[in-house]
């Protein structure tokens, strides 16, 4: 048994019985699972022998019991880490992972590594993302509660599958594979269980080729606490918080986007028709105040569409996204649009305000020219927003050379 330094604050621990060029690397995290840590290693192996693949077996270790011993003494090599979160435990292993590709999972025996062909099979037809589904395969009578069997995973994945045309059926099946390139190229952020659905949004953002497979989940064994039990009554609800945020924050782009357009689209159809006075359709007439209705709506429409653009920017691994609102707002011919833009507005909004100073400082309600003032203001925010997000835009091309 040696031991090998590359961080201060890590060392792994290498087993007398280490696998040479693995192609697999099942990385998992520990804290203090003593209980389940031997079958779990002695499982892993049972699987890698059914899937004819070489692998290691690379433990996240931030146990105060006996689990890294354990480990090691069943040839799994084990990396200490201090305790600072889930996420983080796959964020310090990523320097001493060697396999082709990285299957990821919990050691408490619940999910079965047993069965690792079908991950390794999908592996080689050229998947990139390999999710286990628990739904597609078989849930242990008490493995899972029904809040989460039954409403709380279907209803996320649902969620998630409207809205970036995906198609899973358990994306928060902690089960999954991917391959060693890809998971650098990700880069992962999140510290705590979030990280499961930043590494979903991830994949779906960079297109990776994505597979599914059906897993066998079983129930905690006899005499364990699971980490949420462990945590409190509360934990759950925290993780599915984190989680949440987590959706939005790597998705930022499909919720801002496509509203963004509906709103400014619908702020635009009550703004610009009653540009030269009210519009009387059926019973309903669109007067002045409708007007502003519109302004509001087609300014924070317009705004999120373009925070959405910029968050595609961010989100974009391949360079495609970008190059294509590159193309769409170039900087001289956006620019002067918005000057234009916003002159017309300046010029539509000046004229009502020539108007009050020579009528004595007063306005009269009914005025034709207060809803061309209405059109101009629209106009100066169509073109000074456009402007700065043009200016944002195109600041991203001096972060990306940074990088």
């Amino acid at each position: 048994m040696g031991s090998v330094r590359l961080d201060p604050e890590l060392e792994l621990i290498v087993p007398d019985t280490d696998v040479a060029e693995p192609e697999i690397s099942i990385v998992v995290p520990a804290l203090n699972e003593e209980l389940t840590i031997g079958d779990f290693v002695e499982w892993c192996k049972e699987g890698l022998a059914k899937a004819r693949v070489r692998g290691e077996i690379l433990i996240v270790d931030s146990s105060t019991d006996e689990t890294c011993s354990i480990a090691v003494g069943k040839g799994a090599r084990v990396l200490k880490a201090p305790k600072r979160g889930l996420g983080r435990a796959y964020i310090d292993s990523l320097p001493f992972i060697r396999g082709k590709y990285v299957i990821l999972g919990d050691c408490d025996c619940t999910y079965d590594f047993r069965a690792l062909e079908p991950f390794v099979n999908e592996f080689r037809k050229g998947a990139e993302f390999v999710m286990g589904s628990r739904f597609r395969g078989y849930i242990e009578p008490g493995a899972m509660p029904p809040l989460h069997r039954y409403l709380g995973t279907p209803v996320t994945t649902w969620i998630l599958n409207r809205i970036f045309s995906s198609h899973f059926s358990d994306i928060h099946c902690g089960m999954r594979g991917i391959s060693k390139e890809a998971l650098l190229r990700m880069g992962l952020r999140s510290q705590s269980w979030e990280y499961a659905s930043e590494m979903v949004l991830k994949s779906v953002n960079m297109e990776l080729a994505t597979r599914e497979v059906p897993i066998r989940f079983l129930k905690d064994r006899e005499g364990r606490l699971s980490h949420h039990k462990r945590s409190g009554w509360f934990s759950p609800w925290s993780a599915a918080w984190i989680n949440l945020r987590a959706m939005f924050v790597y998705g930022a782009a499909s919720f801002l986007y496509r509203p963004g357009i509906l709103l400014a689209a619908l702020g635009m159809a009550l703004v610009l028709p009653l540009s030269f006075g009210p519009v009387t359709v059926g019973a309903v007439t669109f007067s002045l105040h409708w007007m502003l209705l519109g302004l509001t709506l087609g300014t924070l429409g317009l705004q999120s569409a373009y925070l959405g653009i910029l968050a595609q920017v961010f989100f974009d691994y391949s360079g495609d996204r970008t190059k294509l609102w590159f193309a769409r707002f170039p900087y001289t011919h956006t620019v002067l649009i918005s000057a234009a833009a916003f002159g017309t507005g300046l010029a539509l909004t000046g004229s009502l305000f020539v108007y009050y100073v020579r009528h004595g400082l007063r306005l009269t309600a009914d005025l034709g020219i207060n809803y061309l003032a209405v059109t101009g203001l629209f106009l100066m925010i169509v073109g000074f927003v456009t402007f700065t997000f043009t200016l944002l835009l195109h600041s991203t091309a001096v972060v990306v050379w940074r990088r």
